[in-house]
């Protein structure tokens, strides 16, 4: 652990660069990008400084800034790439109707899914349909389940640490995603396989403005 005195995240060092491949190919030029659940905010400083023109938006739950707003004020102004941008973190609650205006191109988060209630799951992507542009991309990044199973005997495991911490967290079925992704007007795009047996979902806004 860096002895910065920066909050730190050993997933977020091991996942960044295969996370950072995907949005090299995903996100268009001069991408708008709110990241829920920003964290450490290892995640929004390694891809301004590698992804020209992005404008990244931390976020994080209320009280759960101090790291995060520490680590943009060090980090987010210098080595960037040329023409981005990490903008001041702001409170996010998911299930809260008061998010970020936007517009944006992307909402990225990371892990974030299965340590969340399953309740407030439909919040996330009910917000994410509403901030982002038509066309514009929901990118889930961590382990999922498929039709009730495991990927993995890792992943089994860890699902199982989860709900022996909190019976409230656990890893999330990606199949069950589909439908309320869907009736928020978001269309499963794409499934990208990841390291350590996690998934990377991509969903669209539809173009149509289609939705509940």
């Amino acid at each position: 652990m860096p002895d910065d005195g920066l909050p730190f995240s050993p997933a977020c060092l091991r996942n960044q660069e295969p996370i950072l491949g995907v949005l090299r190919r995903r996100l268009p030029a001069g991408a708008r990008v709110l990241e829920v659940g920003s964290g450490s905010g290892q995640h929004a400083i390694h891809m301004a400084r590698h992804l020209p023109g992005v404008h990244w938006q931390p976020s994080d739950r209320p009280g759960q800034l101090d790291g995060l707003v520490r680590r943009v004020a060090l980090e987010g102004r210098d080595g960037l790439a040329p023409g981005a941008t990490v903008a001041a973190p702001l409170p996010l609650d998911v299930t809260q109707p008061d998010w970020p205006a936007g517009p944006f191109e992307a909402v990225f988060t990371a892990n974030t899914l299965h340590i969340m209630p399953a309740e407030a799951v439909p919040f996330l992507l009910a917000g994410s349909a509403r901030v982002l542009v038509a066309g514009g991309l929901l990118l889930l990044y961590g382990p999922f389940r498929y039709g009730d199973r495991h990927t993995s005997q890792s992943n089994m495991a860890f699902d199982a640490h989860l709900g022996s911490l909190d019976a409230v967290m656990g890893v999330r079925d990606a199949e069950a995603l589909a439908p309320e992704a869907a009736r928020q007007g978001l269309q499963w795009l794409a499934d990208e396989t990841m390291p350590a047996n996690n998934r990377l979902l991509v969903f669209q806004r539809r173009r149509d403005g289609g939705g509940a």
